[in-house]
């Protein structure tokens, strides 16, 4: 029975139906971005102070400028390594009272300002922005901080929950119709979160965002990879995440447009709204419904990529006749991805690599801690450092392979955050020069780790294999605050050892895993279990049918 690879090659691997499909799922990759980094601009924290009744009224009466009514009228800076009083507590004060002056109010109460007593910020607090975001709305400050930490981490168990479950459910019941449920959930609770009345509600619709955003994201990926052939299947991988990359440079410009948070969710989730149109424009995978022995509905959609193509299916590749390979397993199973020894490890692997990359990319962002203050400009010079690491994988990546590459830049990201432990303070440049080289090594790690996914799995479970396996950097993305700021807290250098050991054992790992350049996609376990041994035998028989073909008849 011929493949789909096989069947690829004769009506087009990368024609028109493949560029339109990839454009439709690049926006798609594009619009996860709010999503997954969104809080940068959604929860932005401003410089605050509490609010003191009477101050604004004593202020316009005195004429004082801001600078001269923060001086008066905020405590200054605790001791080091404490919280700012001027952010969290307040002069236990009546501003009302006629008898304060407006050369220096607070004299005639104490002798120093040090010695009056500060009380919490009852009143709320006042923020130095112009716009908007949960952290001013809610007051998501001083005690409350943690309910910031509560809202980031809530979508990183979506992600979690939703990879595992709706991988199971792609798998079982098709690409498309997961596709397209997730995008209308993620697109009903996206617009229900920025109307949210109160932090509660707006809590629940973005964990429910998180089931099922990061889940959609990888369907699609999985989706383009299936329908494209051989020798394009890593090119639209890259670029699929590229797209990703894309879509940070116009959320740091939509944000700058719209600086109040409502507004910029509202914008950034109505265009999802769009992408059940895909219902029409993008078909169910023919791989999948072949390993489900839909094989009359595989060969329609053939047939449609076919005339899309232009091009004409051969007689001979119109039959998809059940096979004893396919049919060997049409449920998928959590089981199967530890049942068989090769898959195991792959599992295994995959998990850690998941693991590693979101620990180390998320990790070196907060660790750099961007110095400036505009964090339009700082997110986006931060973005700018992908568009080089997926040039160097589409350069070398079918030259020497994935799995070198893939070990090299965990390998790099690992190295440069132990080298930067050594460097002095005083080589600013160089610092910063290096730990950006580890941002760029694991951003290619990233990337390679999701192309690679998804081509050691076969057909039957390939979805489930790359969504339980990625649930694992949702792991990472929950607890990397805490790897950071408590490690920082016992020795400030102590992340990038911990980032050095885990990049290094990470690239050792990869070593162990099958190379996959110029190997079909496995549509069966057995397949995906012999991808380990030598190609030799394999070749051979190709060559001998060749030259057999090549014969001349008698």
């Amino acid at each position: 029975m011929p493949t789909m690879d096989d069947i690829l090659e004769h009506i087009g691997e990368f024609n028109f139906f493949q560029k339109q499909t990839f454009l439709f799922l690049a926006l798609l990759s594009a619009a996860f971005t709010p999503i997954y980094v969104g809080i940068v601009f959604l929860a932005f924290t401003p410089d605050h102070r509490c609010r003191s009744p009477g101050v604004p009224e004593l202020s316009r009466r005195c004429g004082w400028s801001l600078v001269e009514e923060l001086n008066y009228t905020v405590p200054g800076p605790g001791p080091e390594g404490q919280a700012f009083p001027r952010q969290c507590r307040r002069y236990e004060v009546d501003w009302n009272q006629s008898a304060l002056g407006c050369v220096d109010p607070l004299a005639g109460l104490a002798a120093n300002s040090s010695l009056l007593p500060l009380g919490p910020c009852r009143y709320g607090w006042v923020y130095d922005t112009p716009g908007s975001s949960i952290v001013t709305e809610f007051n998501l400050v001083c005690t409350n901080s943690w309910m910031l930490d509560l809202f980031q981490s809530a979508v990183n168990v979506g992600f979690f929950i939703g990879s595992v479950g709706i991988g199971y459910i792609a798998d079982r019941f098709g690409r498309k119709l997961c596709l397209l449920i997730t995008i209308l959930i993620n697109a009903s609770s996206g617009v229900l979160m920025a109307i949210s009345p109160n932090y509660t509600w707006m809590l629940i619709f973005r964990l429910i965002q998180g089931l099922v955003s990061k889940a959609g994201w990888l369907i699609g990926y999985i989706l383009i990879t299936e329908f494209v052939g051989l020798s394009y299947r890593r090119t639209v991988g890259i670029l699929y995440q590229v797209a990703f990359t894309v879509g940070l440079l116009v959320l740091a410009g939509v944000a700058y447009v719209l600086p109040h948070w409502r507004w910029l969710q509202f914008t950034v989730t109505l265009p999802n709204f769009c992408f059940l149109l895909y219902y029409w424009c993008v078909p169910e995978s023919p791989r999948w419904l072949i390993s489900q022995n839909k094989d009359a509905k595989a060969m329609k959609i053939i047939k449609h990529i076919a005339k899309k193509n232009g091009k004409s299916l051969p007689t001979s590749l119109q039959s998809l006749g059940s096979d004893e390979e396919v049919g060997e397993k049409l449920n998928p199973s959590f089981l199967d991805l530890v049942r068989t020894p090769q898959i195991r490890k792959h599992t295994l692997i995959l998990m850690y690599n998941w693991f590693t990359s979101s620990v180390l990319y998320q990790g070196l962002i907060m660790y750099m801690g961007l110095a400036g203050s505009n964090i339009y400009l700082d997110f986006l010079y931060s973005a700018l450092v992908e568009f080089p690491a997926a040039f160097i994988i589409l350069v070398t990546i079918d030259r020497v392979g994935r799995r070198h590459p893939w070990a090299a830049s965990n390998m790099v990201a690992g190295a440069a955050c132990l080298a930067s432990v050594f460097i002095p303070e005083d080589l600013r440049w160089l610092r910063v020069t290096v730990v950006c080289l580890g941002r760029m090594g694991i951003t290619m790690a990233y990337e390679m780790v999701c192309l690679v996914n998804a081509e050691l799995y076969p057909t039957c479970i390939r979805n489930l294999g790359v969504l339980v396996c990625s649930s694992m950097c949702d792991i990472g993305g929950i607890i990397t605050p805490f790897l950071v700021y408590r490690l920082t807290s016992i020795w400030h250098e102590l992340p990038l050892v911990v980032f050095a050991v885990v990049g290094l054992v990470a690239g050792g790992l990869v070593l162990l895993l099958p190379e996959t350049k110029g190997k079909t996609l496995p549509e069966t376990i057995e397949e995906a279990e012999n991808m380990q041994r030598p190609r030799k035998n394999k070749e051979k028989m190709i060559y001998l049918q060749v030259k057999k073909l090549d014969t001349p008849p008698n």
